[in-house]
């Protein structure tokens, strides 16, 4: 009995030091952005023993940062069912009302978490730490402020130090961040994640040749992490669209070093939406869409594939199954919807609604700017991504849909296309309006609309004269008198102090002219004398201007 005794005290023994080093393997798959293999360690260790709490704990903060919250309440639950280290399954509901802005009954959950904790334990203050960073309200300074409470226990904990390291990041203080990521790799020099982070910095601070330089020596160390490669490709993506001249080349790195981060990771279905996901951001919509294919194949009820399908379908010109896939994404109440989804709609609705000849289905156009409407709404600065499709309308001459789509633009101050969204909204309402034809009525609030936004120009461009310009062409066909010789004066005279070499311009010179016959129309009522006075002046530029020499004869 006393050898049974011994023997099966020796087995729990065994398991519990395997269960151990299922965790440590498990949280290394983690790590390594292997998910799919995570979740199968975890399950496999909660099935052998479903008492053990960290492990549901870990497979639920799995699913809540994949947006899988059903999943991960499912094993927060049972991990509180648990006998052992039950009371860190808390913190994951404790995140999930943060995420919920419940505030409240998170702390109360995070206190739950750390009630019965020994004195030197940390990992329960490193976990609340990690919470509040990865809530989607993330809080970083309840962040900092638990996993100080670690280090004041650990000082050397490397997981606490690279804990801290990402909330000060989060916060914008580099240079704190970079201290923890230093600390963190000085004590754990296995833990490849801190000294990435080195270069992640690197890379937010536009130094990305010295960030690429930092993610080889990361590489140097070990050639299969996974994680770096990923970190690799966002920088050469980064370089490329700021840097123009580099755009060909990095954007090629960038491809290449994702598709080796995905050969380190497991294929997973989550993998290869992150690949889909960078896709997008490369603008590789050809590749997107044979991917998004694939992974129907494999998974035909995961909603997010209706997104890249409809995505790339936009851009690959099927419009119908644009529509339709992203209405199906959007259709389901449970899917997660995004800016950019009733962007992709309301662009595709657009493109259907024009075509090339400058035919336009109102209609159909008219739906997709509700659209966009609403992708504005949750995200503001999308309007960035309307000027090319505004710009691609104006070339058409289709100048109403035109003011449309840049009137957008023109009311964001904090888009990097306000000025120029500003100039084709206020010249693509005065072309609409004056183009009308068969008796058609200029549309006074569109033009007063168009007149504020060559304002909005002046404050932030002094020096386009052309605002002017403008402003009195729109107030010809408001027929506005006196603030048709305003403008026209005020662009003559700012024409002119620029000297002689841009009067002598054949284009300025039409356009003097045009304002001089403007303003001698303007004053043919009111005072003869000055109509004739501008009427002669566009005489001396182009003596044969038969509009002014006829007007000159009709006023004498």
């Amino acid at each position: 009995m006393n050898k049974f005794k011994i023997f099966s005290l020796a087995m729990i023994a065994t398991a519990s030091v395997a269960n151990a080093q299922d965790i440590k393997e498990a949280k290394k798959a983690i790590d390594a952005e292997q998910f799919q293999k995570a979740k199968s360690l975890l399950k496999s260790i909660i099935k052998a023993k479903p008492s053990d709490g960290e492990a549901n704990f870990v497979l639920g903060n799995i699913y809540l940062n994949q947006s899988v919250v059903d999943s991960a309440k499912i094993y927060y639950l049972n991990g509180i069912e648990a006998s052992d280290k039950k009371n860190l399954n808390y913190i994951g509901l404790g995140q999930i009302d943060l995420d919920n802005k419940n505030t409240a009954s998170a702390q109360a959950n995070f206190a739950l978490a750390t009630k019965d904790i020994k004195r030197k334990d940390v990992d329960e203050f490193i976990y609340i730490g990690k919470a509040y960073m990865n809530s989607v309200n993330p809080d970083y300074t309840n962040a900092v402020a638990s996993l100080k409470k670690a280090l004041l226990i650990e000082p050397q904990n490397a997981s606490a130090l690279l804990a801290i390291g990402d909330a000060y990041y989060g916060a914008n203080n580099q240079n704190d961040a970079y201290k923890a990521y230093r600390d963190a790799f000085t004590a754990d020099p296995t833990l490849l994640r801190a000294k990435m982070q080195l270069g992640v910095l690197l890379k937010g601070a536009k130094s990305y040749d010295e960030a690429i330089k930092s993610f080889n020596e990361v590489i140097a160390l070990n050639p299969n992490y996974g994680p770096v490669y990923r970190e690799l490709a966002e920088t050469y993506y980064k370089w490329g669209r700021n840097k123009p001249s580099t755009a060909k080349v990095n954007l090629q790195n960038a491809i290449t070093n994702y598709e080796k981060y995905l050969s380190l990771t497991d294929y997973s279905l989550d993998s290869k939406m992150r690949h889909a996901d960078f896709l997008i951001l490369v603008k590789d919509y050809k590749s997107l869409e044979t991917v998004a294919n694939k992974m129907i194949a494999e998974d035909k009820v995961n909603p997010r594939i209706f997104r890249y399908l409809g995505y790339a379908a936009y851009e690959n010109g099927n419009v119908d199954v644009a529509i339709k896939s992203i209405e199906d994404y959007i259709k389901t109440p449970t899917n997660k919807v995004i800016g950019r989804d009733y962007l992709y709609l309301g662009l595709s609705k657009i493109k259907k609604g024009t075509n090339a000849e400058g035919a336009v289905d109102q209609a159909s156009f008219d739906a997709g700017l509700a659209d966009i409407k609403k992708a504005i709404e949750l995200e503001p600065l999308v309007v960035e991504e309307l000027n090319d499709l505004g710009k691609a309308l104006f070339g058409k001459k289709q100048f109403g849909q035109a003011a449309s789509i840049f009137e957008f633009g023109a009311n964001n101050k904090d888009s990097k296309n306000y000025l120029d969204d500003n100039v084709y909204y206020g010249i693509s309402v005065y072309y609409a309006n004056a183009n009308k034809t068969g008796g058609a009525v200029a549309d006074a609030a569109q033009l007063a609309k168009a007149d504020a936004a060559f304002d909005r120009i002046l404050v932030a461009s002094p020096t386009y004269d052309e605002a002017y310009l403008y402003k009195g062409r729109i107030n010809n066909l408001l027929e506005k008198d006196d603030l048709i010789i305003k403008n026209y004066e005020e662009y003559v005279a700012k024409t002119t102090a620029k000297g002689a070499e841009e009067l002598a311009k054949p284009a300025t010179v039409k356009k003097i002219v045009e304002a001089y016959n403007s303003i001698g129309a303007s004053y043919a009522n009111t005072d003869k004398a000055k109509a004739i006075e501008y009427f002669n002046k566009t005489l001396v530029l182009d003596p044969a201007n038969a509009y002014a020499s006829q007007s000159v004869k009709a006023l004498k």
